[in-house]
């Protein structure tokens, strides 16, 4: 069945017209494989070991010359770590020769010199080194051992091969909120810009949020830091629900799932929200016929994103318009209703409606869970994993596999 597209205003605000969603996304997020070097304590698409499924070289060809015809402007590549897929230096050339910009977010296993100045000499690539601490102590508990000193040194192979503007990536914890300072030196020290995201409760991310996430005056903190620092820190649009501090923070200041944003993971399922693996926010499948162009055009759950909400008790909140009800994932995986208000609602509603929540309920958790089982390495893996492997077999689960 076609969807019924609801009809799109002409004018006005662009956050009017993107609330009804785009012929194509902006961009959208691409998780290349499930496979990863580490067992981040956070990583909300729970990876680590490859899925069997995955899409061929062939396949990941053909959705990048949809993406084309569809004119995305630029790909989120991860994981998983992407780096560690044989064919991803491949795919990288291929998207670039496609007229498809890539930003790949990467741990920074793979990143040697030679890489670093191949991509230094590469147009249209973007790198994002992942690191949640500005000290080792910090970053490798969430991280894994040894994680701070890989990203540190991918840091200085980009910088050293004339690399400008790569980014740091950093998910904003209770633990290093306080460093925001401290990243912002890291990076300019490299020549690198900051982007910092917002810790979600999806994934394995659902087993430490409540340990992890900022608390009500770092939210404070954050909001003060970022209006001070807005201009020159990235923010992927995550920390809207913010504003209702007061004033509005730089960006979209909207939920863009299934209207300008959307996740495509490694078996070519395509869901509404980079943050909500989850089958309530499957659309469809690539590998479906219309492949992905007719998932974004036609699927009923995009549809139903894409027409007025009502917004809940929400709307009745002289902040609604600044922060438009919050985050859906970080609302789905506490167990709150869609409409209702984001549990970090810094007028403190959240708070509320968790507290308010049946005793008896169950958040909903992913469907997939690709986490390392037992030990790995022969360490146990708590909140993350040694990145130097004992052997290549053990740094990708992919090594010396033929996709294509």
């Amino acid at each position: 069945m076609t969807a019924v597209v609801p009809q799109r205003p002409t004018g006005g605000r662009l956050i009017d017209q993107f609330e009804y969603g785009l012929d194509a996304p902006i961009c959208l997020t691409w998780e290349l494989t499930y496979a990863c070097n580490l067992a981040c304590a956070h990583c909300l698409s729970s990876s680590g070991r490859r899925d069997p499924r995955e899409l061929s070289t062939a396949e990941a060809e053909a959705v990048i010359d949809e993406l084309q015809r569809m004119q995305v402007f630029y790909v989120n590549v991860g994981g998983g770590e992407p780096t560690v897929r044989p064919d991803f230096w491949h795919l990288l050339d291929y998207a670039i020769g496609h007229d498809v910009g890539v930003k790949f977010s990467t741990n920074g296993v793979k990143l040697d010199r030679v890489r670093a100045e191949q991509l230094a000499a590469t147009d249209y690539v973007d790198v994002q080194i992942s690191l949640d601490g500005a000290t080792a102590e910090v970053n490798d508990r969430v991280r894994g051992t040894g994680s701070y000193a890989t990203a540190v040194r991918a840091l200085e192979n980009l910088a050293e091969a004339g690399m400008r503007d790569f980014k740091v990536s950093v998910v904003v914890t209770r633990e290093n909120v306080s460093q925001l300072d401290e990243f912002r030196a890291l990076t300019d020290r490299y020549g690198a810009q900051l982007r910092i995201t917002r810790l979600r409760p999806s994934g394995r991310g659902a087993d430490v949020w409540d340990e992890l996430h900022p608390t009500q005056a770092q939210q404070r903190e954050l909001y003060s830091w970022l209006l001070g620092n807005g201009d020159r820190v990235l923010t992927g649009d995550s920390f809207f629900h913010l504003s209702a501090y007061g004033e509005a923070l730089p960006g979209l200041n909207l939920c863009g799932a299934g209207r300008v944003v959307c996740l495509i993971d490694p078996v070519g399922d395509v869901y509404a929200c980079p943050f909500a693996i989850h089958e309530t926010f499957l659309a469809g499948n690539v590998r479906s016929p219309g492949g992905f162009q007719r998932v974004w055009q036609s699927s009923e759950l995009f549809a139903e994103l894409r027409s007025p909400q009502t917004g809940g008790a929400c709307t009745k909140c002289a902040h609604f318009d600044a922060c438009r009800g919050g985050c859906m994932a970080a609302k789905f995986f506490t167990g709150l209703p869609l409409d209702g208000p984001d549990p970090e609602c810094v007028q403190g509603y959240g708070e509320n409606a968790l507290a308010a929540r049946d005793a008896d309920l169950v958040p909903p958790r992913s469907h997939l869970d690709h986490s390392h089982t037992g030990p790995v390495r022969g360490q146990p893996t708590l909140l993350g994993m040694p990145p130097v492997p004992a052997k290549l077999c053990d740094e990708s689960p992919l090594a010396g596999l033929e996709l294509r």
